[in-house]
């Protein structure tokens, strides 16, 4: 009896260990559980927060021109910064032809997970209006990430050119003395920019296309064509050579490049202003956590010395902005370029 009795005391102290035991179990595996929710947890606001772990591969960056040009430089240095700060590659993938329009189609099909990004140009704003068939739409099949760069264009002539001012250029013209303008191709921001000219100032200027800014240059300064709107990184050397002078540049306010050189709204055109710009797009649907991030970055990078003054010396001004201020921006070049496109009558099939 008083065995039996022991043997079920024991039992009983048994029970009552292993009893704790198993809740103790269960409380650690409760534990774990909800540790590992909340890291999961964490991860998930990180992901769609300011501590996004991106990039973590190699970014291509699709330059839709041929090495060497000012969109190609501009992409270059300021990616080259976002190397060293990230510690992950920034391939310059160049993809020229029609354009601009191969390496944009490119990007607009390519998964929209922010590693395949596309350097846009003023370029593809006139582009929308220009070309009857588009593989892409600028609007919905890319998502604004940044403004990059803007420049001014300067009106350049040759030297023995009659006119050495916009108000004498101008007033040429309405004298009835035939002018032509040479440009870097029909549609180019060279061909439109003097489009926009003509309209503003109510003149007539023959267009002279030709098949990129070397050639278009080099007969303005053979006196073969009169003047040309072309980009301050090509026509500065000229300048400076005393090649080809300079009437007037299309911005706002004076370049850094060349303060000396007035621009067209002060010289008897009010409200002129086109710039060359550049600017980062990404696939419509990249995650806004992403587009935010490379935002950052961007912005980031822009703000160091060695790249602001290696744009400066290229005639560009940093323009870094938000997404939705580049989308305003984007809207009011694609309106600008519209007007200018329909009224010259410009198309390309």
């Amino acid at each position: 009896m008083i065995f039996a009795k022991r043997i079920n005391m024991c039992q009983a102290k048994l029970f009552k260990t292993l009893f704790k035991a198993t809740v103790t179990s269960v409380l650690i595996c409760s534990s774990f559980i909800n540790s590992s929710f909340a890291q999961n947890q964490n991860n998930t606001v990180t992901s769609s927060g300011s501590g996004l772990k991106f990039p973590t591969k190699a970014v291509k960056i699709v330059v839709p021109y041929p090495p060497g040009g000012s969109t190609d430089i501009a992409a270059r240095v300021l990616f080259q910064q976002i190397s060293e700060t990230t510690g992950q590659q920034f391939i310059i993938d160049n993809r020229p032809g029609a354009g601009g329009n191969i390496g944009a189609e490119l990007v607009a099909k390519s998964p929209a997970d922010g590693y395949t990004l596309l350097i846009a140009t003023t370029a593809h704003a006139i582009n929308m209006s220009l070309f009857k068939q588009l593989g892409y739409d600028i609007q919905k099949d890319f998502v604004p990430v940044s403004l990059l760069t803007q420049g001014p264009l300067v009106i350049v002539a040759n030297p023995k050119f009659q006119a050495n001012n916009v108000r004498e250029l101008i007033a040429l013209a309405k004298s009835g003395a035939p002018i032509s303008f040479a440009s870097s191709g029909n549609g180019q921001s060279t061909h439109l920019s003097a489009e926009l000219f003509n309209s503003m100032a109510g003149i007539k200027m023959q267009h002279i296309p030709y098949k990129g800014s070397a050639p278009a240059i080099s007969d303005v300064m053979a006196g073969q064509v009169e003047i040309m709107f072309d980009t301050t990184l090509s026509a500065m050397p000229f300048i400076k050579a005393g090649k080809l002078k300079a009437l007037a540049v299309t911005g706002s306010q004076r370049s850094s490049v060349a303060p000396e050189i007035p621009t067209i709204a002060e010289s008897g055109l009010p409200g002129f202003e086109v710039y060359a710009w550049n600017g980062v797009l990404a696939p419509a649907g990249t995650p806004k956590a992403i587009i935010l991030q490379l935002n950052d970055e961007i912005r980031k990078a822009m703000s160091a010395s060695i790249v602001r003054e290696k744009f400066s010396a290229q005639g560009f001004a940093a323009s870094g902005n938000t997404p939705e201020q580049f989308a305003s921006f984007l809207k009011d070049e694609l309106d600008k370029w519209a007007k200018t496109v329909k009224a010259s009558g410009a198309t390309i099939d």
